[in-house]
């Protein structure tokens, strides 16, 4: 270590390193640390970022509005640095400064190496004796021969003109569909991908890894955490690593070990690539994010960055100062209400919106950012600073919309410009299809767009994204294969993961050889991607969904970088896969091509012309709508109407939207269910597009029906109806009936679908039952 001349004064924004000419014409970098409480602020610089590095301390001697601040000449990209932060310890006050330890700047845009976490990394003397006041006892020992730095990037590191001509999909929320997926498990044994390329950013953006999302119609991609994280110790004392990224330290740098070009800030210009690659495509960016919470834990836990810059500034801490409030579930979380900690994660989203090119982000436990002092408020700094910002107001902006905290499940509050991740529509699908709804109530609202938790403030049915798996808990393979969790592999006696799965292994546990309970299990993937691609909101797939991946029953796989977790791309090669593919990519063009199945209103359960029909319906098996006993009665049966012709809304044109009508029947019972099919004026007659009885969904047009006929639906299926010309909605009420068509329904006077509106209808008088799903909701 050697001691450098001091800064020259430089400025205190931006914060973080950017390369610069400063006086005189000279080209260096400026340093900017917010550091509030501290008394005193070295940059470190070394010449690489290995453990012999030779190491030049410059002391930031300006202190402007709380940020330490210095240029140095002559720095310029590829430079490897952190800081050392002086100050008082004092773990009782929550006063933790320890300039032993060499710290990651939290503006850092690319950082070099890996966080091993030896003891020297940590402040308090990790091993001592007496573990509950280890946290009190300070370690001198130097951490910087053993944690990554931070590297100096140039501003353009993405290609010049060619990121200029980047064209950003810019698609509607209507008319998004999701693929939630990991960079590195994604292609990490995909055949198309040079073995050089698996598990990268590069990876992800060669063509054969795009030529999969294109045909099969998914329009983003949600990428599992990509800030760069650290892994936890527990995991690495037993081998194992955090392979989610839930674990954020840098939130500005890519995760350097997803780059295939270098971790000296040339991971930067190979993220910007592929999301450029993924953008001709068609396809937009959506990043998992989380600011929550950091790699640094609770009071045990290493000193990285955030903990020895200001303990106190940036956490929020309790009563007890030495402790850390913990809304995450993960040892700390961020005190989101400090001006500091809302500038660094709004600079933060700014940064990969405007430099790194993506499209929106999916906020982890998003109601831990939504507390102001204590409490979940739809009116806190971080809600309000981002309803007026205008680049992030523009972007795509969901919600986990829960944490572990009191008060923390809020689903269906966030404020509009926000769509939310929608547990109960994951929930209720999965107990309809394992027969353990008692009524059909729940599955009504869900499947039509959940107006009863989002018809308010101006929200739209793509509020709700609708999932029935996420990357935490089982795949749809193992959804229909396990009943309980196999999590043995994760080294913590399986006591780890929910317990709640609302799964149904189909008569036996894991792989099974009887080709009864194999079919059986086939059909019950059809019939979710079915209903889930049918649903109205935004659909949300899981990487590997489409074609049966299975993790062998383990529902928290957060740490298996390995074979259970990454997708196999042998799998469509395997009985029944290859159709389950080709479906998916069916039922997701057919939404596509059809925006009855992707509204951008909420239904209002009326006709919405004098002679036209309820833009929703639902029927029981006898072919007549649902009263509302129906709604509290045991069935597992559901039926609705879509009419094609009561979309409200015009296109980019001002023209009427219109379309063709559907009838959805959903049968999960055990045995077949005879249905009559709704006659005139609903529809004269019917064809088949989507039978999940039958495994292969290919070949001629569907089996045509009249109205009126009565049809034997298999067990556990979902039956899809389009009306065919001559038998479309929308023929005025008693023409069929003036053609003697037996048992019309009376659409004038029959009862609302589910979560209509309670407001005064002359043609629905007061008093009449209100069903899931319709709400009055003007379109904009």
């Amino acid at each position: 270590m050697r001691s450098g001349p001091p800064a020259w004064p430089g400025t205190p924004t931006p914060l973080g390193a950017r390369c610069r000419v400063g006086p005189d014409g000279v080209a260096g970098t400026n340093f900017a640390l917010w550091a509030g409480g501290a008394e005193g602020v070295e940059l470190c610089l070394f010449d690489g970022p290995g453990p012999s590095a030779a190491e030049t301390r410059v002391p930031l001697t300006e202190l402007t509005h709380e940020i330490w601040h210095g240029f140095v000449p002559g720095v310029g990209p590829g430079r490897h640095y952190g800081y050392r932060v002086h100050g008082r310890w004092d773990p009782w006050t929550g006063a933790r400064w320890n300039p032993a330890k060499l710290l990651l700047d939290p503006y850092a845009r690319a950082v070099d190496g890996d966080f091993t976490l030896p003891a020297e990394v940590y402040g308090h003397v990790r091993d001592w004796p007496d573990q509950h006041v280890a946290d009190t006892v300070r370690d001198d020992r130097d951490s910087a021969p053993h944690v990554p730095k931070g590297v100096v990037v140039a501003d353009d590191t993405g290609g010049g003109d060619e990121w200029q001509d980047d064209r950003r999909p810019k698609t509607p929320w209507s008319d998004t569909v999701i693929y939630e997926m990991h960079v590195r498990g994604f292609t990490r044994r995909h055949p198309g991908v040079p073995e050089e390329l698996r598990g990268t950013y590069a990876g992800l953006a060669h063509p054969a890894a795009i030529e999969h999302l294109t045909s099969l119609g998914v329009t983003a991609v949600e990428l599992l955490p990509v800030h760069q994280f650290a892994h936890e110790d527990h995991l690495l004392r037993r081998g194992l690593v955090n392979y989610w990224g839930y674990n954020s330290i840098g939130y500005f740098a890519p995760h350097a070990a997803y780059a295939a070009s270098g971790t000296a800030g040339q991971q930067v210009g190979e993220f910007k690539r592929m999301v450029r690659a993924l953008h001709a495509a068609g396809i937009e960016v959506i990043l998992d994010v989380v600011y929550n919470h950091t790699a640094e834990a609770g009071e045990l836990g290493p000193m990285l960055s955030l903990r020895g810059i200001d303990n106190r500034g940036y956490y929020r801490l309790p009563h007890d100062a030495r402790r850390y409030a913990d809304y995450t579930g993960c040892g700390n979380t961020l005190h989101v209400v400090r001006p500091q900690v809302l500038r660094l994660i709004t600079d933060s989203l700014r940064y990969w919106v405007t430099e790194m090119g993506v499209d929106g982000f999916r906020f982890d436990l998003a109601a831990a950012l939504a507390r102001s002092m204590h409490d979940v408020d739809m009116l806190s700094p971080f809600l309000a600073v981002i309803a007026q910002d205008p680049v992030l107001r523009r972007v795509k902006l969901i919600a986990e919309p829960w944490d572990v905290g009191d008060g923390g499940y809020q689903v269906g509050a966030f404020p509009p410009l926000w769509t939310e991740w929608n547990d109960r529509y994951r929930d209720a699908v999965r107990d309809f299809w394992r027969g353990a709804l008692p009524d059909v109530r729940d599955l009504g609202y869900r499947i039509s767009g959940s107006s009863d938790l989002y018809a308010w403030g101006g929200r739209r049915p793509y509020a709700s994204v609708n999932f029935v798996t996420a990357h935490d808990g089982f795949t749809l393979r193992d959804l229909v294969s396990y009943h309980h969790k196999h999590n043995e592999a994760n080294g913590e006696g399986n006591r780890d993961g929910t317990h709640d799965n609302r799964s149904w292994n189909c008569g036996a546990e894991g792989e099974s050889e009887d080709p009864a309970v194999d079919a059986l299990r086939r059909r019950q993937l059809r019939n979710l991607l079915t209903t889930l691609l049918l649903s109205t909101g935004v659909p949300m797939l899981v990487a590997g969904d489409e074609m049966g991946r299975t993790q062998r029953g383990n529902n928290n796989a957060y740490c298996q970088d390995n074979g259970i977790s990454w997708l196999d791309w042998s799998l469509p090669e395997q009985p029944g896969n290859g159709e389950l593919l080709a479906l998916t990519r069916r039922l997701i063009a057919l939404r596509h091509a059809h925006p009855v199945l992707r509204r951008r209103a909420f239904f209002s359960g009326r006709p919405q012309a004098p002679d036209g029909l309820r833009d929703l319906a639902w029927f029981t098996p006898d072919g007549t709508e649902m009263t509302e006993a129906d709604w509290y009665a045991p069935s597992a049966t559901l039926a609705l109407f879509l009419s094609g012709r009561d979309i409200p809304g015009r296109d980019a044109r001002g023209r009427q939207v219109t379309d063709d009508s559907f009838l959805t029947i959903l049968h999960a019972g055990d045995a077949p269910v005879v249905f009559r099919l709704p006659g005139p004026p609903w529809a004269a007659a019917y064809e088949s597009v989507v039978d999940t009885s039958r495994e292969d969904q290919s070949g001629p047009p569907g089996t045509a029906y009249a109205g009126g006929a009565r049809v034997t639906v298999p067990a556990r299926s979902v039956l899809l109806l389009r009306v065919t010309a001559g038998g479309a909605a929308g023929e005025p009420p008693g023409t069929a009936a003036a053609r003697g068509t037996p048992d019309t329904p009376d659409t004038q006077n029959a009862p609302s679908a589910p979560g209509a509106h309670d407001t005064p209808d002359p043609q629905n008088p007061p008093g009449a039952p209100h069903t899931p799903g319709a709400h009055d909701t003007p379109d904009g």
